[in-house]
């Protein structure tokens, strides 16, 4: 039966856990997957700019033993003649097993899942979701941390508009002992409905600040973010906030030695390239668990769809 995954609250806890255990084994034994999707096709069907994630969700179905048709550029598209989001679904489900979407709309990988005939992955809409973000975020956690129980998680730099963090928050709360601490600008603060949905209900403890060196010795996990240009409507906006939080080998020394430093990437300067050296930047790493887990996603999805 298709199944599409648009929302990481699309995948219960129990799939959570187990979609990681499925990237630990390829990572243990990637011979045994090597062959897996043979005859497959996967189409990652990008409408805005990506380098990461798009090279992550081909890599993963080519190390499946898979094959890959990309679309990269909607000017090229039969979007740019005016096509639909339902439209394209229906005609790339003719050539694919499973489509990989990113959009700049949000809501348009549901759309799209809803009209295709083949499972869809959203990877990234607009300003909502990255799920798949998200997996490579806690098979990071899980790896670096041992589990999540107990953890204080910072999430610095843009939370208004930055899918990665409301995924992360969404498959965070649903385990237990976790607690947030929420660095921003005024005007970039986490969203109330993200509050009200996934912290609040659950009784989780968080606090919010716009000191990042305040914020540092509390915690065991900074999440770092971009402040992304490209969802500002003014300019000048972007200009003034663009570099509220920059980290740096000092800001490093005040955070505690088992401290583990994540950025979904790209980052523009809110990193410095000092920080690379430290053993605890873990972004890099963030990088290839995303495509192991990709690689347990696109696995999980088809295997069900054949079933």
């Amino acid at each position: 039966m298709k199944r599409s995954v648009i929302d990481i609250l699309d995948l219960s806890v129990e799939e959570l856990n187990g979609l990681m255990d499925t990237a630990e084994d390829i990572i243990a034994h990637p011979d045994d997957y090597a062959d897996r999707c043979r005859r497959k096709k996967l189409v990652t069907l990008f409408f805005e700019p990506s380098t990461r994630t798009r090279m992550s969700f081909e890599a993963a179905m080519y190390e499946l033993g898979g094959n890959v048709l990309s679309m990269t550029d909607a000017a090229s598209s039969s979007a740019s003649k005016g096509e639909s989001v339902a439209d394209t679904a229906r005609v790339i489900s003719c050539y694919a097993d499973i489509i990989a979407m990113r959009h700049p709309k949000e809501g348009a990988a549901l759309v799209a899942a809803n009209n295709a005939t083949v499972p869809v992955i959203n990877a990234g809409d607009g300003g909502h979701c990255h799920p798949t973000q998200t997996l490579a975020d806690l098979l990071t956690i899980r790896r670096e941390k041992g589990g999540f129980s107990g953890l204080t998680v910072g999430l610095c730099g843009d939370l208004k508009f930055g899918r990665t963090v409301h995924s992360l928050i969404n498959a965070l709360s649903r385990y237990d002992g976790v607690r947030y601490v929420l660095i921003s600008p005024e005007e970039l603060k986490l969203p109330s409905y993200v509050k009200e949905e996934a912290i609040k209900p659950r009784g989780i403890p968080y606090e919010q600040t716009e000191s990042l060196e305040e914020a540092m010795p509390k915690l065991d996990v900074l999440y770092m973010t971009r402040v992304q240009k490209e969802r500002f409507f003014n300019e000048e906006d972007y200009l003034r906030l663009k570099d509220s939080y920059i980290l740096d080998p000092a800001k490093m020394t005040l955070g505690r030695r088992d401290l583990i430093v994540m950025h979904p990437l790209p980052r523009v300067n809110e990193i410095s390239v000092a920080v690379d050296r430290d053993p605890r930047a873990c972004y890099f790493k963030q990088v290839l668990n995303g495509k192991y887990m990709r690689m347990s996603l696109i696995l999980k999805l088809l295997e069900e769809a054949a079933s």
